[in-house]
């Protein structure tokens, strides 16, 4: 696999690039400490698999390297990695086509964790932001009903994500592909208005949906 750590602190950089390193195997790492180098380096690097985002880059203001990069590599997957924690910014990131946001503060294998869940092609946020905007989005009644319109079998996948396992191991419970998984969990998403898997789990444990 092929991460880009784009930050312009070095020592983060290096220690990320180190942590991470051991989790894949074969994991090539490659760095950019600035917009323009960030730019360069994708023009120049092919088959990269996920880009790992400071929110504050050199030469550019808050989300513009974000934009700047979705516009031109629309498939490549973006997990921000910033210790603002601020529930708006984290969903001015999401809403421009962030695929995670981790903070600074989040333990390496957890980092690992989000990565794999991107990776699937899912968006993956800390519980308690995940909590935040789930529940910004509407009230409790809203979000009843709006559980309500979901087919038994996207429930059924729900309550597999509720117990921890992942799509390939979903798959095999149910007998279909992991595409298959991931179509419902996508439908699922959309209806509840919620981007990722922790906000679903968070609002069946709000409902108390078993």
């Amino acid at each position: 696999m092929k991460f880009i750590i784009a930050d312009d602190h070095p020592l983060f950089r290096e220690a990320l690039s180190g942590a991470l390193t051991p989790l894949f195997e074969g994991l090539e790492v490659l760095e950019a400490e600035s917009t323009d180098a960030l730019i360069e380096l994708l023009a120049r690097s092919k088959d990269v698999d996920l880009l790992l985002l400071d929110l504050s880059m050199p030469g550019a203001n808050w989300f513009e390297t974000l934009a700047t990069v979705k516009e031109r590599y629309p498939a490549l997957p973006i997990v921000m990695v910033s210790a603002n924690d601020d529930i708006d910014v984290i969903s001015q990131a999401i809403t421009l086509g962030a695929k995670g946001y981790i903070t600074k503060a989040t333990p390496t294998k957890t980092i690992a964790e989000a990565i794999d869940i991107v990776l699937s092609g899912e968006q993956w946020l800390p519980a308690d932001i995940a909590e935040k905007m789930t529940f910004n989005s509407g009230n409790m009644n809203d979000m009843l009903e709006r559980f309500k319109e979901l087919t038994p079998k996207q429930v059924l996948v729900l309550k597999y994500v509720r117990a921890g396992m992942m799509n390939k191991q979903i798959a095999h419970e149910m007998n279909v592909t992991e595409a298959t998984v991931k179509a419902h969990i996508s439908a699922a998403l959309k209806k509840l208005d919620i981007n990722t898997r922790t906000q679903a789990v968070l609002l069946m444990d709000k409902l108390q949906i078993n």
